[in-house]
């Protein structure tokens, strides 16, 4: 897969608002951890654009929104610089490249995000003390439940607005 300039406007389209989302998010008190507003532009860079964007978005995203607005907190960083690379990937794989149901492709990437973020979780647990304990977001089912709403967010905006790029030949 070439970066074409069309590929490249994507990319920076969909990591600035995978910085500016979340602080909409926040300046109207909504709970970004709550709605991932962050993952919005990742999946969508992954569906419209393909892998490599996706990718670049997802892992330039966190560190960025960190440096500029301090969201998301240092400690998640690392766990969402794993966890957003994993939804575009998933998501240009399973739509792009084996032509699933975008349906189904956006739950594959979210279960493989939510994957990765809890073994990004286990994984920083063993080096750096974090707010929760991997032990309680597991028993919990917490990497799942904490995003649920965050999931039927995007299961309701991200087909929608992929079919209307689609629509519009923009992809």
């Amino acid at each position: 897969m070439q970066l074409t300039p069309r590929k490249i406007t994507y990319t920076a389209l969909f990591l600035a608002l995978a910085i500016v989302l979340p602080i909409g998010f926040h300046q109207f008190g909504i709970a970004g951890r709550l709605f991932l507003p962050m993952h919005i532009p990742a999946l969508l860079a992954g569906f419209i654009a393909g892998w490599i964007p996706g990718l670049i978005v997802g892992l330039l995203a966190p560190f960025i929104s960190h440096l500029l607005t301090a969201m998301p907190p240092a400690y998640a960083v690392p766990l969402m610089t794993l966890e957003l690379p994993m939804y575009a990937v998933a998501a240009a794989v399973t739509y792009r490249h084996y032509h699933l149901n975008i349906y189904i492709s956006l739950v594959i990437a979210m279960i493989a995000g939510r994957m990765a973020f809890a073994a990004a979780l286990l994984l920083l647990g063993l080096f750096m003390q974090l707010p929760y304990g991997a032990a309680e977001l597991f028993a919990a089912g917490g990497a799942f439940a904490a995003g649920l709403p965050g999931m039927a967010l995007q299961i309701v905006i991200i087909p929608p607005l992929v079919a209307g790029v689609k629509k519009l030949a923009l992809a």
